[in-house]
C-alpha cells in the first residue's frame, strides 16, 4: 500500500497524545511547533512515492508481496535493496534537509532480525520468524512509519544490565498471558513523534544472567503505559518561532518511558533467548553504518548547494571557491562509496542482506570524522556571518523602527532576505538542529573500531608478509598469554 503525505498525517493525528515537551502534553504532533516540522518531513517522504523522479528512491517492489510499497516497509533481501536504503537516505536530505528518522531505524530492526529470528525458532521451537514476517506485511499493508529503539539509558557503564541498581536502565520484559509487558527506558530515539509503531531491540549482547533484557518487539506509539518526552536540541526554540530564524525541517529525538506496556504475542519477535541479542544488534549496526555514509553525503550535497548559493548572495561566483566545493564533494563520496562497498561485499542472512562488518564499521569511523571537514569548508565559503551568528533576529529585521535599515545592511546585491535565509540554513547545518548524528549516530566510533579489529584476519596478513619475505610460516608466531 502507498499512502500520500496527507493520509499519513491523518494516521498520526488519530493517535492518542502521549508526547511531552516543555513540561506540557502535545495534543496534536502534526500542528504543534515542537513536532510539526518533523511530521511534515515524514509526509514529504510519503509524497515522494508519487513523484516520478523521487519514487525510485522511496518505493520498491516488496520481496514479501510482490507489490509496490514504501521502501521502509519492505524486506531488504538483496544487496541492491540495501543500496536502495542508502540512496533513499541521501535523497531524504535532498527533500528534507535532514535525517527523517521515522523511515530509518525501525525497519532496519526488522530486517536485522530476519535471520536471527529463524535461527531462534529452529533452536527453541518459537514462532518469532513468522510473527516478524506477519508484522512486516502489516507494516506494508498499512504503510506504517516506524521508530527504532536501540539505545537504553544504560545506567552505570561499569556494570552490566543484570547488576544495575535500577533495572529500568535497560528495557526489560516479563511474560504474561497472551504476550509480554515492557518496562524501562529507551533514550535518544529518533523520529518517535512521527511514527505509528515503535520497534524495540537490544542495545548490547546479553549473557544468561540477563535474559529478561533480550527483547525484540513492536508496539503502537500511543500504547497504554508509554510516555514520550521530546529532547532539547540546538535551535529548537527557533523552529517554534515565526519567521526565518528557524529552519522548519528536521527530525526529533525523544526519551521513552515504558511502564507495564503490554505487547501481544503476535508482535513479539524475541523474548529471553539471550544468545540472539548480539546477532540482531550486529546485523542492525552493519546495515545502519553502511547506509549512514549516504546520510551525511546527502547533507554534504545540501552544504555544497548552500555554499554556492550564499556565495552568489554575497555577490560572488562558484569559480572563486571551486577547490573547496570539490573537496566537499570528495568527502561526500568517501562515505557514500565506502558504505556502498560494504553493502556489495555483504552476505545473505536467512533471506535478508547484511553488509560486510569491517567495511560498514570503517564507514562509521569515517562518518564520525570527515563530514566535519565538509562543514568547515562550507563555512569558509559562507563567511563569518554564518560561523558567529551575526544576523539580528527575524523580529529585529522586520522591526518598523529600524528593520528597513538592517535589511539594507544585509543586501549584498541580490536581496537581503535570500542572504539571511541562506545564512540561517548554513548555521542550522553547521551548529544547529540540522547536524546529523555524525559522531554517535548509530553508535560510537570506538565500538566501530572494536568491531573492525575483531573482523580483521591479522594473522593472515602476517603470513602474507612472511611468504613475501621468504620466511617459514612457523617463524614469528605470537604465543598468546
Amino acid at each position: 500500500m502507498l499512502k500520500t503525505g496527507a493520509q499519513y498525517i491523518e494516521s498520526i493525528k488519530a493517535m492518542k497524545p502521549n508526547i511531552y515537551k516543555w513540561g506540557k502534553l502535545i495534543e496534536d504532533v502534526t500542528t504543534n511547533p515542537a513536532t510539526a516540522a518533523h511530521v511534515k518531513c515524514v509526509a514529504n517522504a510519503y509524497d515522494a512515492a508519487f513523484d516520478p523522479e523521487l519514487a525510485p528512491y522511496f518505493t520498491t517492489t516488496s520481496a514479501l508481496s510482490g507489490q509496490t510499497a514504501h521502501r521502509w516497509n519492505t524486506l531488504m533481501a538483496t544487496a541492491e535493496d540495501v543500496a536502495g536504503n542508502a540512496h533513499m537516505k541521501r535523497a531524504s536530505y535532498w527533500i528534507n534537509g535532514s535525517c527523517t528518522g521515522t523511515i530509518c531505524a525501525g525497519w532496519t530492526v526488522l530486517n536485522a532480525h530476519f535471520g536471527p529470528s529463524a535461527r531462534c525458532d529452529a533452536k527453541y521451537g518459537t514462532n518469532y520468524h513468522q510473527n516478524l514476517i506477519d508484522f512486516m506485511k502489516e507494516c506494508e499493508d498499512n504503510a506504517y512509519g516506524l521508530a527504532g529503539c536501540l539505545t537504553d539509558a544504560k545506567g552505570n557503564r561499569a556494570l552490566n544490565a543484570a547488576k544495575q541498581p535500577d533495572k529500568n536502565a535497560y528495557l526489560h520484559f516479563e511474560k504474561v498471558d497472551g504476550g509480554i509487558k515492557l518496562n524501562g527506558y529507551k533514550i535518544q530515539i529518533c523520529g518517535v513523534a512521527g511514527c505509528n509503531y515503535i520497534v524495540v531491540m537490544p542495545t548490547t549482547g546479553f549473557g544468561p544472567d540477563a535474559k529478561e533484557f533480550a527483547v525484540v518487539a513492536a508496539t503502537p506509539r500511543d500504547s497504554e503505559g508509554i510516555t514520550i518526552v521530546e529532547t532539547r536540541r540546538p535551535s529548537d526554540t527557533r523552529v517554534e518561532e515565526e519567521g526565518w530564524d528557524g529552519i522548519k525541517l528536521g527530525t526529533t529525538q525523544a526519551f521513552i518511558i515504558f511502564e507495564d506496556v503490554f505487547v501481544p504475542d503476535k508482535h513479539v519477535f524475541l523474548a529471553g533467548e539471550n544468545e540472539f541479542a548480539a546477532q540482531v544488534l550486529g546485523n542492525f549496526t552493519n546495515i545502519y553504518r553502511a547506509a549512514i555514509g549516504s546520510c551525511v553525503g546527502g547533507q554534504g550535497d545540501l552544504m555544497a548547494g548552500a555554499a554556492i548559493a550564499i556565495a552568489r548572495a554575497n555577490g560572488l561566483t562558484q569559480k572563486a571557491f571551486q577547490d573547496k566545493l570539490t573537496n566537499i564533494v570528495m568527502v561526500n563520496n568517501i562515505t557514500i562509496g565506502l558504505g556502498i562497498g560494504a553493502i556489495m561485499e555483504g552476505h545473505d542472512d536467512g533471506g535478508a542482506w547484511i553488509p560486510d562488518t569491517a567495511l560498514a564499521h570503517t564507514n562509521k569511523v569515517q562518518v564520525g570524522t570527515i563530514p566535519y571537514e565538509a562543514k568547515r569548508l562550507a563555512v569558509e565559503i559562507a563567511g563569518g556571518i554564518v560561523e558567529t551568528g551575526c544576523v539580528p533576529s527575524y523580529i529585529d529585521m522586520t522591526s518598523p523602527i529600524y528593520g528597513e535599515k538592517l535589511m539594507k545592511a544585509m543586501d549584498a546585491g541580490s536581496g537581503a532576505e535570500d542572504r539571511i535565509k541562506l545564512t540561517r540554513l548554513m548555521e542550522w547545518i553547521h551548529i544547529g538542529g540540522g547536524v546529523p548524528g555524525c559522531m554517535h549516530g548509530g553508535g560510537s566510533p570506538d565500538t566501530a573500531r572494536m568491531l573492525v579489529k575483531g573482523a580483521t584476519p591479522w594473522e593472515k596478513y602476517v603470513n602474507y608478509a612472511k611468504k613475501a619475505a621468504g620466511i617459514p610460516e612457523d617463524h614469528l608466531v605470537e604465543v598468546k598469554k
